[in-house]
């Protein structure tokens, strides 16, 4: 009897503070409905030995071929939730500097010649914050001079002091829907280090470079490593510093970055590691490496290639193979009607099922019978692809 297909999946999320749960029941929810749509058999088997490790199993049959995946997070929730303790004047604190690092680098400039939708959504937390910030100091001047007309100056101060501060609390308590304190630290936390990586990320790196170390030394079929957002510049870190130590023999190792921000990162000053690490991994004969996004999806940096254009392009170059998820064919008109306008949601959906799957279908790639390089071999890159290194530093 012909064994299994064997793939262990290693998960890097963007910035995100909830806990890896969630991406358990998105998977859950979501390869269900993939599998209800394209015929597969998908089902999510009991924890295993291994549950000291946020991770769950997965069995297949597709394309009349068996399949077993065990997906594992990386966890970095914690560095980032660490991150977003500052309060309301921490906050604007941030807004200045951020926006003044984006600003004075000339980095804004350089991501405006690149792609408009994604420093749009940059955008949107300085706006939202600002306006936010102009309305309490109107409300505390109107409500301080009613105050002071009709008890004194002191009443009105207080008065004018409490409504200013009360918009404030008000707006920091709706970005549950509003997202403005989010997007905020998340951009920051990039800022803060002018591109490079704070030392308690480098840290957590190396330990996913050890963990990836230890899955390489499986009996397997292929190592997927996934990187989502500001995941995806994050795994090609891992993967860089795991192959400069030398690659362990073992499996395909390969790489599927999705809705990436490369460049919110690697056109900073001091990104140097992060280009470097672009450059070198894009030339290894060892690894295969798609890059996924889609230009319905604001948030990315849609179909640039993440390499050619931080400017660590050139010759020699084979990585990645840039494609689009092209939601206008892959997403039926009533689901794209459903969740237009719902960024985070379209920024997800690499993430979730397709109604009308193309060759780009994430539980056949995380959970089927085949490799990255098998079910992509020939496969040509999007022509719509850009490559031109407008992020190269003068």
């Amino acid at each position: 009897m012909t064994r299994p297909f064997r793939r262990r999946v290693l998960y890097l999320p963007g910035f995100d503070p909830i806990p890896p749960r969630r991406y358990r029941e998105l998977y859950r929810r979501e390869g269900a409905e993939q599998a209800r749509i394209s015929g597969h058999v998908l089902k999510m088997l009991p924890p295993g030995p291994e549950q000291q490790r946020f991770s769950w199993a997965v069995a297949s049959h597709m394309a009349e071929a068996e399949a077993e995946t065990r997906i594992e997070v990386l966890v970095w929730s914690d560095i980032v939730q660490a991150s977003m303790r500052a309060g309301i004047p921490g906050t604007y604190a941030q807004l200045v500097r951020t926006a003044w690092t984006y600003i004075a680098t000339g980095t804004l400039s350089r991501l405006m010649r690149l792609r408009r939708g994604p420093v749009i959504a940059a955008l949107y937390p300085i706006a939202v914050l600002s306006v936010q910030f102009l309305l309490a100091v109107l409300a505390g001047l109107l409500a301080g001079w009613a105050m002071a007309a009709l008890a004194g100056v002191w009443a009105g101060l207080l008065a004018g002091l409490a409504a200013f501060c009360g918009i404030l609390i008000l707006g920091r308590r709706l970005d549950h829907r509003l997202f403005a304190y989010y997007l905020m630290h998340d951009y920051a936390f990039t800022a803060d280090h002018r591109g490079a990586y704070p030392q308690a990320l480098e840290d957590r790196l190396a330990e996913f470079r050890t963990r990836l170390t230890e899955v390489l030394a499986e009996d397997l079929d292929e190592v997927l490593v996934v990187g989502h957002s500001s995941g995806a510049y994050l795994a090609v870190s891992l993967l860089a510093d795991l192959l400069r130590a030398g690659r362990p023999a073992g499996p395909d190792l390969s790489l599927l970055t999705l809705g990436h921000v490369v460049p919110m990162a690697a056109f900073l000053p001091d990104a140097g590691r992060l280009r470097e690490d672009l450059a070198w991994l894009s030339r290894r004969d060892d690894i295969f490496w798609l890059d996924v996004t889609a230009p319905g999806d604001a948030c990315c940096f849609a179909l640039c290639d993440p390499v050619a254009v931080c400017g660590a392009g050139g010759d020699g170059q084979l990585w990645p193979l840039v494609i689009s998820a092209a939601y206008t064919q892959t997403l039926s008109p009533e689901k794209q009607h459903e969740i237009r306008n719902r960024w985070f949601r379209l920024h997800f959906q690499y993430l979730c099922a397709f109604d009308r799957p193309g060759d780009y279908d994430y539980f056949a790639i995380t959970a089927g019978p085949q490799t990255l390089a098998q079910r992509f071999a020939g496969r040509k890159p999007s022509p719509a692809r850009i490559t031109r290194p407008v992020g190269a530093r003068p």
